[in-house]
């Protein structure tokens, strides 16, 4: 027997592979969600989309991080068709005609009602350990940042006035427990957690929960708002993606989209800013474009505004498809390499143990 079987055959941890087999590393197969920005977000490329792990959500109130989650279980269960969502719920904002008006299918979503930081821990690693590898299980969690922790929930009943120290390190510790059986059993998580202004000349956002949930998560994104108008009326929000943390795309990278009250996401806006900026567009006048044949150079069509290109699905689709544009989208996005960085490196936008 060689040392190699030898050391493969006296471990105690039955998953145990050569490195080249083992089944930890199998190409992942990605879900894409019907909105460009977010495949991006997820994994840099307009091909790639959600992936098994731990994706932390986080932003100020209507933020449009709920609404992220919900696409990602949209479309997760049109891919699996025997596939399950569990919803741990803190919020109860969450209303079974909501999610039909997204066409989410409610007979596979598992709601689970939630009070407090040990009650999600226990119920959750008892279902997770209920899933084999091959099992499709979504979770989302909305959210963390309305959690309690239990000696917070106790100290209220007792009519206790005092400062919690424990929320933090349950926290850790829940995603110590789950997030090694989210990955080794493919499972996407998508939790939703709330953001802060840390006190301070330039106040940063503060993603709450602690360290742990840093540390543990794959992906980090804070979402951002800010208001869209059409003149002087507001006509919605644009908002931006935030890559706080990922193992896929580059740190710092911002995703804009717009969301308008009149015709609800603009699945293409985000796109339209990319293709100026690679030369698929071109400014004609202050506020107007032309599209441009890439391959020959040429400026074509009439001028256009902004908001009629973006409502162009031919044209946007066609830019998917086209390989340079993919290309582009790569080089400015995916991470490929951190040749003399520090991906592990602190971070000083995550909340202290001693929340």
């Amino acid at each position: 027997m060689s040392l190699l079987d030898k050391m493969l055959k006296s471990g105690s941890v039955k998953t145990s592979a050569i490195l080249s087999k083992s089944a930890f590393f199998q190409e992942k197969d990605p879900i894409q969600t019907e909105l460009p920005i977010v495949n991006i977000a997820f994994s840099g490329s307009l091909d790639g989309g959600l992936i098994p792990g731990l994706t932390v959500v986080a932003g100020e109130s209507k933020s449009f991080k709920t609404l992220l989650g919900l696409y990602c279980m949209k479309a997760y269960l049109n891919k699996y068709k025997d596939g399950v969502a569990l919803l741990y719920d803190s919020e109860y904002g969450i209303t079974p005609e909501y999610l039909e008006s997204y066409n989410i299918d409610i007979n596979r979503v598992v709601h689970i009602p939630i009070e407090d930081v040990e009650q999600l821990k226990f119920d959750m690693t008892k279902r997770l350990n209920e899933v084999d590898k091959g099992d499709r299980v979504f979770v989302m969690i909305d959210s963390i940042g309305n959690l309690a922790s239990r000696k917070e929930v106790d100290d209220a009943e007792n009519e206790k006035s005092v400062a919690d120290m424990t929320r933090a390190k349950q926290l850790k510790s829940l995603f110590r427990i789950v997030t090694p059986k989210l990955t080794g059993k493919d499972i996407p998580c998508i939790a939703v957690n709330h953001t802060y202004k840390e006190i301070g000349l330039f106040p940063k956002n503060i993603v709450s929960g602690g360290t742990g949930i840093y540390y543990s998560a794959n992906q980090i994104f804070i979402i951002s708002k800010a208001q869209e108008k059409d003149g002087k009326d507001l006509s919605g929000f644009k908002f931006t993606i935030n890559i706080e943390k990922s193992r896929y795309v580059k740190e710092k990278a911002k995703l804009p989209f717009k969301v308008l009250y009149d015709s609800g996401i603009q699945k293409y806006s985000s796109l339209f800013d990319l293709a100026l900026e690679g030369g698929w567009l071109t400014v004609a006048t202050q506020g107007w474009y032309n599209v441009v044949d890439k391959s020959t150079g040429e400026i074509g069509g009439t001028k256009r505004r902004s908001k009629d290109i973006e409502a162009d699905e031919e044209f946007f689709e066609n830019l998917m498809k086209d390989k340079d544009f993919k290309m582009f989208i790569e080089r400015k996005y995916k991470l490929t390499n951190v040749n003399g960085e520090n991906n592990d490196r602190e971070d000083d936008t995550i909340e202290s143990d001693t929340e």
